[in-house]
């Protein structure tokens, strides 16, 4: 006769087994960024070019305001068009996931007062799926060096790090937000705000060599201005240079904005189900 299992109720033992539980429930990771990406564009007139759209409007608004008006489009020595749109990619996946992530929890309330899961993976999911948006808009990157025939140095091999410093800049201040929008919902209407101050303050229509050297390490607060500046060192070659300093520091600051904000993540996530 085959043995029968036992069941162990031990206090704390969820504690212990999160990270594992976490990967046992992968699935559900795949199966919500499934469910999100379908959701997102079913019944929609254009689809996926939505994920194309968005950032390329907002790069021809950039390129008229800042490099016809402003007339920054000869600071940098490449096409203006591509020293934005390297800057754009990481931006709109940036501010798509904490859009996406604040509200995560509330959408899923029912899901989250039903069944035990690591409530990690609802966020995580969000994460995801603007990761794909991320990938679809990089064909307008593509299509511009094809355009203006700009090809990148070696330095586009390293990309995949700057990817990967984006991707713990969005889950950071996608769980702090998720997690602070279960308990005061005032923060949807913050959000929003949040994104749209950001994308100004973020070297999106600019390059960071425009501000002033005593001013660097300072703006370099943001951890954004790391990410945008590695994008464009891994794209646009000898015509980006990195302010170290900063650049350091705002890595820096994103591994600690998610680690902070898994910690009270971590810490709220017991009582997620009451207060939701």
């Amino acid at each position: 006769m085959t043995p029968k299992k036992k069941l162990v109720i031990e206090a704390g033992r969820a504690d212990g087994q999160y990270w594992q539980d976490l990967w046992n429930y992968r699935e559900l990771l795949y199966f919500l960024a499934w469910r999100d990406i379908i959701v997102r564009y079913k019944q929609t007139v254009f689809g996926v070019l939505w994920a194309l759209l968005r950032p390329f409007i907002t790069m021809v608004v950039f390129t008229i305001v800042f490099g016809r008006l402003a007339k920054l489009d000869d600071i940098s020595g490449v096409p203006y068009p591509i020293l934005v749109c390297a800057a754009m990619l990481p931006w709109q996946f940036f501010a798509n996931a904490l859009q996406e992530c604040s509200n995560s929890l509330i959408e899923d309330a029912n899901l989250i007062s039903k069944v035990y899961f690591p409530r990690l993976i609802i966020p995580m999911s969000s994460v995801i799926v603007s990761f794909i948006d991320f990938l679809i808009s990089g064909a307008i990157l593509l299509g511009l060096m094809a355009w203006y025939d700009y090809v990148p140095s070696w330095r586009i091999l390293t990309l995949p790090l700057f990817i990967g410093v984006a991707f713990v800049a969005a889950i950071g201040g996608g769980l702090w937000l998720s997690a602070l929008n279960v308990k005061y919902r005032d923060f949807r209407y913050v959000v929003p705000f949040i994104v749209q101050v950001g994308l100004y303050v973020s070297p999106v229509g600019f390059s960071s060599d425009i501000v002033p050297a005593r001013w660097r390490l300072l703006y370099s607060i943001n951890p954004m201005v790391g990410v945008i500046d590695g994008f464009r060192w891994a794209i646009l070659g000898n015509a980006s240079q990195v302010y170290w300093p900063g650049f350091l520091l705002s890595n820096g600051l994103a591994i600690f904005l998610l680690l902070w904000s898994i910690w009270y993540f971590r810490k709220t996530e017991r009582t997620l189900a009451d207060v939701i």
